[in-house]
């Protein structure tokens, strides 16, 4: 894949956006909010994280939504997902595998869980910036990144990336580059990963059903 492809992108609602997460069980999810929060506390960030998430993407144009889940479904996945099994063994081959489960002739957006501020408008945007661009990427504050979409997806832009690193984002980026990708990029979020990220994001969008679990919780102090 190069950056010669034709300019020619897909009519609205033409991607495929997938939801990459974990089925939110206390000890499984979110475990660094603990222990400011506790297991069963973060798995009820965690839900209401991917549930904020999952209506983001049931409000977005979309040609399928379709949730790559380890785990399963509960009673937060609304109406209208396909929902397949993630593959692999560490995240860059989740991550391949969840792109190349999901394509099917089109773009495919791809998002995690722990971005519950975002909205169908950002969504939006990376699908049309798929018209423009190979690939589009959102940054995350943390130095990893909260989206990913690629025209065509080819597990070798993936695999071997390291994860869940300060450089994480830059590493992927550049893999993108090296293929000779155009890219769009998008704004930067904060994943919700410590307890100050979560006042944080909850901070940002306060109406969300994250924001109302954080306010139901208290505020946390970080233990030193």
């Amino acid at each position: 894949m190069t950056g010669t492809q034709a300019a020619d992108g897909p009519e609205p609602g033409s991607a495929d956006v997938v939801v990459i997460a974990k089925e939110p069980v206390p000890g499984r999810v979110k475990t660094r909010l603990t222990p400011a929060y506790t297991p069963a506390e973060a798995a009820a960030l965690a839900e209401a994280s991917l549930r904020d998430t999952l209506a983001a993407v049931a409000a977005a144009p979309a040609a399928r939504r379709i949730l790559a889940l380890a785990g399963d479904p509960g009673p937060w996945l609304p109406d209208g997902f396909t929902v397949i099994a993630q593959r692999g063994g560490g995240l860059d081959e989740r991550l391949a595998h969840a792109f190349d489960d999901a394509y099917a002739g089109r773009p495919v957006v791809l998002i995690g869980m722990d971005t519950p501020q975002v909205t169908p408008a950002l969504l939006d945007r990376a699908r049309r910036g798929l018209g423009r661009r190979d690939a589009v990427f959102g940054p995350a504050r943390d130095g990893g990144f909260w989206l990913l979409g690629l025209r065509r997806p080819s597990a070798a832009l993936l695999r071997g990336v390291p994860m869940s690193r300060p450089d994480t984002g830059a590493v992927q980026l550049a893999r993108l580059r090296a293929a000779g990708l155009r890219i769009a990029a998008l704004p930067e979020l904060t994943d919700v990963d410590t307890p100050a990220d979560a006042e944080a994001v909850a901070a940002a969008a306060p109406g969300s059903r994250f924001a109302a679990a954080v306010r139901a919780l208290g505020h946390r102090t970080v233990p030193a």
